[in-house]
């Protein structure tokens, strides 16, 4: 199995800001319940930008959309690399992710419905179906080569068609209204982007600048902007040479620092100031609740895990290199932190503050939950093989 020395250099720069993101995560809950709340949420309500481009927006906004879609970029960028070279240029490994990523956001959403169906909450299914990519990388980076690799690279790719799974989701059934001229135009740039690669052009700025213009036209369409950074890192010249390093993997190189240590630890600020009141508690035996919560820390790792089975009982696809169910078991549980793009669903579908509130609290107990239950049993499983 190839992977990357980029790759690995990914994983080794997460799991050192995997604490620093942990630690923001604290600091923001500390702040929003605080007296100094009120202050940080009008820090993020702040608008900047230029009002006559349309590009005037509160902080948190430009964080969610703007800085977000360089992480993708990044992500997308190591997706690639492996599909052109790596573990995912198997057909067998490469359709795993797809299979397990389905079974997600499927199985999420059936759990939900079972417990909300005729009630005012029925409309929220999209909420549990979704992977925090930046929380559920980090705490699977923080177990260091006590993982395989290949596991790594199973659980990235299942997040990004997983949250690509959910920004459809959103662009389909709770985008309020779709742009069709900005998504002809985003389809154009993207085009233009496929053929200087077509053309090798190898210099980053003839494509970083189409590239942020396909940020802004695909924004303004209606689509989660942070899908532009994915598919302008499709179009980056790759290459399978040992020897020529790439214009991905350079990009790459420039990426990975300020991703780990400024993009993903603002994220975490910027996104976890959840306000906690009296009767929290009591409403997480709620249906409402209860949906979300087990839609993902159970919907989840079962969804992923029945989908992966019949995936290779058919022959389609192969477990990861050097792994055993007890991995993508593992896995599972992690990808049960929606966190940030499930409180981003939450938010849309429903107004109410109160509704919204209890709906993010649900989500933080139940990524809390999976992220510590994957963490204990892949952590388990490195200690009982490095003892056997």
């Amino acid at each position: 199995m190839k992977i990357s020395r980029y790759f690995s250099q990914f994983f080794h720069n997460s799991q050192s800001s995997g604490i620093v993101l942990l630690v923001c995560v604290f600091i923001s809950l500390l702040l929003a319940n605080s007296s100094l709340g009120t202050l940080f949420q009008s820090l993020l309500d702040t608008e900047l930008g230029n009002e006559s481009l349309h590009l005037k927006y509160p902080v948190s906004i430009w964080i969610n959309d703007g800085l977000m879609a360089i992480f993708f970029l990044l992500v997308g960028l190591e997706i690639k690399r492996e599909l052109v070279e790596g573990e995912l240029s198997n057909l067998k490994n490469a359709s795993l992710p797809i299979f397990a990523a389905i079974g997600g956001m499927v199985i999420p959403a059936v759990i939900y419905m079972f417990f909300t169906q005729n009630t005012e909450y029925s409309n929220g299914w999209g909420i549990p179906m979704a992977t925090d990519i930046a929380f559920s990388l980090a705490i699977i980076s923080m177990l260091g080569n006590k993982v395989p690799a290949a596991v790594k690279i199973f659980l990235t790719a299942l997040a990004i068609v997983d949250d690509l799974g959910a920004i459809l989701v959103i662009a389909l059934f709770y985008s309020e209204k779709l742009e069709t001229s900005y998504l002809f135009i985003s389809l154009g740039i993207f085009i233009l982007l496929l053929l200087l690669n077509f053309f090798k052009v190898k210099k980053h700025i003839f494509y970083i600048i189409p590239g942020i213009f396909l940020w802004y036209f695909m924004h303004h369409s209606g689509i989660h902007a942070t899908i532009a950074g994915v598919l302008l890192a499709f179009t980056i010249p790759c290459n399978t040479s040992e020897t020529e390093i790439s214009p991905l993997e350079k990009l790459e190189e420039k990426l990975h620092l300020p991703v780990n240590f400024l993009i993903m630890p603002i994220f975490a600020l910027a996104n976890t100031n959840i306000s906690f009141h009296k009767g929290m508690v009591d409403h997480l035996a709620s249906p409402f609740s209860l949906g979300i919560i087990l839609g993902l820390f159970a919907g989840k790792v079962m969804g992923i895990n029945l989908f992966s089975f019949i995936a290779i009982k058919l022959n389609i696809s192969q477990l990861p290199d050097k792994s055993t169910w007890t991995h993508l078991i593992g896995a599972g549980l992690l990808a049960g932190i929606g966190f940030t793009m499930s409180i981003f669903i939450a938010v849309i579908c429903f107004k109410d503050p109160i509704i919204q509130d209890e709906a993010k609290f649900a989500i933080l107990i139940a990524s809390i939950v999976s992220g510590f239950a994957g963490y204990s049993l892949l952590n388990a499983l490195a200690k009982r093989k490095r003892n056997s």
